[in-house]
């Protein structure tokens, strides 16, 4: 008999990771070996477990999807990340595959689809949404590291003063920083800049 593939689903929503388990369990050749519902206990799971396939959501309580998926490239036996998310945002997507995932579905996919795409990415290839995929490339990211994360903190309410002290970068820097990003995402100012951002997943 095959060996099934392993699978630990990542998702805070209780309801949803239910669904999600009950979903690929009926599948011969798949087994789900740990459920998280935040992004470090699916770090520390996926450590114990080894599994072959990390199901996750993008946006979690403390360390987001993406910074999972980033951060399991680094475990002994990094498994093969597929993003499960409500996002269907071509920058999210982008920002997945720069973080090691292999794959990236919406929600409202078909189960079929999610159990194809297990078995795709476990067997070495991707398994990308197509119509996001067809979107992905068509408006690159303005925004380097740098202007993202300070327009990030921008967003969370703090102002130039704080992101400095934060960032220990001069206020003057930081101010910038946050012109050049309300510029490139063309915005009037920082909260317009955040929201724009945000939309197209650049965020």
């Amino acid at each position: 008999m095959t060996t099934p593939i392993r699978v630990l689903l990542a998702e805070d929503q209780r309801m949803v990771l239910g669904a999600l388990a009950a979903l690929l369990e009926l599948e011969d050749d798949i087994a789900v070996v740990g459920r998280a519902e935040s992004g470090e206990e699916a770090l520390r799971l996926a450590t114990e477990q080894a599994p072959d396939v990390v199901l996750t959501d993008i946006e979690m309580p403390g360390m987001s999807g993406l910074e999972l998926a980033d951060r399991l490239r680094s475990v002994d036996r990094p498994p093969r990340v597929i993003i499960l998310t409500t996002f269907a945002r071509s920058g999210y997507l982008r920002r997945a595959l720069e973080a090691g995932a292999a794959g990236y579905l919406l929600k409202d996919a078909p189960a079929a689809t999610l159990a194809a795409a297990v078995r795709r990415v476990n067997a070495g290839l991707r398994a990308v949404d197509p119509e996001l995929a067809a979107q992905a490339w068509s408006g690159e990211d303005p925004l380097t590291d740098r202007e993202r994360q300070v327009l990030s903190l921008a967003d969370e309410g703090l102002t130039s003063a704080d992101i400095a002290e934060r960032l220990h970068l001069s206020e003057g820097t930081v101010r910038n920083y946050l012109s050049e990003a309300i510029s490139k995402v063309g915005a009037s100012n920082r909260v317009q800049a955040a929201r724009r951002a945000r939309e197209r997943g650049w965020l």
